[in-house]
């Protein structure tokens, strides 16, 4: 069984898609139309910076979707692929959760630039800038890292933002308590803490601002249905009805990203094969958190042709 993935925040990098669109028509299409649904030059912004701009959450947020939606594209109607016939089930790192929706159908390419660069623009506003932070946590497994967060909290805000693999866990919240966070690695047997460029504090409870304006954008443009099943980030299980969808990506915006418990239940659904869609995040993720799968990662034209020939 094959499940196709789709990366979050940080895969984006000036020059991504340039490439692909100079390859392909098919490419260039996918980011004129998320152009047109954004009434902005993403695309340019994406092709040639600056990186402050790229980097910026409401222009990363919909710039990383269109970057794998091209990939995607590009391997359906060049490869002659169908996205329903080769994935049994689809998942998406945070905002890699949308495009992973848009791919199996459930929202339309415009839709899902708006509600992204929305999603970026609203987690931004949901905290002043400084007051909040964000830390990677190397040689973390959860355990630890919920102690850490514990001890570093001190009445502040200090929860488990992302799971990402059993080395690599997230924290998010006040800047005070991160930095505390970072300070106590060693007491809890904790490689090291890095304080992430990040211009807010993603999937903590100081986020429930930006929650409750996506509940209202999501009402207006809700999930339809879903041509393969997802793989949901808050609960790392198997969710099919759009109305749970909406309610879930409600839930995601504070909510923790569970991504290694969805990889090891996706394994444990009969995934053997894994093909991460326009980056190389979550395949290094992926190959910590279970063993005996394939993953394969696909950016360029050559992978692409690579991976239709394998398909």
């Amino acid at each position: 069984m094959r499940a196709f993935v789709f990366p979050g925040q940080g895969s984006q990098k000036v020059g991504m898609g340039a490439d692909l669109a100079e390859a392909s028509a098919i490419a260039r299409e996918v980011f004129e139309e998320v152009d047109d649904a954004l009434g902005q030059k993403l695309s340019a912004i994406m092709r040639e910076g600056p990186e402050d701009a790229l980097t910026l959450t409401e222009n990363a947020q919909p710039a990383i979707m269109a970057n794998a939606i091209a990939v995607l594209r590009v391997l359906e109607k060049e490869g002659g692929i169908v996205l329903a016939d080769k994935a049994d089930f689809v998942a998406g790192h945070s905002l890699g959760e949308y495009t992973a929706l848009c791919a199996a159908g459930a929202f339309s390419l415009a839709d899902t630039a708006r509600l992204l660069k929305l999603r970026g623009q609203v987690m931004q506003a949901a905290v002043p800038v400084g007051m909040g932070a964000m830390c990677a946590l190397l040689g973390a497994d959860i355990d630890k890292a919920q102690k850490l967060a514990e001890a570093a909290a001190e009445g502040e805000v200090c929860t488990v933002a992302n799971d990402n693999d059993p080395s690599q866990v997230v924290l998010s919240g006040h800047k005070g308590a991160i930095e505390r966070a970072i300070a106590l690695v060693k007491d809890f047997e904790i490689k090291r803490g890095i304080a992430l460029p990040v211009s807010a504090p993603f999937h903590c409870p100081l986020m429930q601002p930006a929650a409750d304006a996506m509940a209202e954008a999501l009402s207006k443009t809700p999930p339809g249905a879903l041509r393969v099943p997802l793989y949901a980030n808050v609960t790392a299980a198997v969710v099919s009805d759009p109305a749970e969808v909406q309610h879930l990506l409600v839930e995601q915006v504070c909510g923790r990203v569970r991504w290694r418990e969805s990889v090891i239940a996706m394994q444990a659904d009969g995934v053997d094969s894994f093909v991460e869609l326009g980056g190389k995040v979550l395949g290094p993720m992926i190959g910590r958190s279970v063993n005996d799968v394939t993953v394969t990662s696909v950016v360029g034209m050559a992978d692409i042709e690579a991976l239709a020939k394998e398909l």
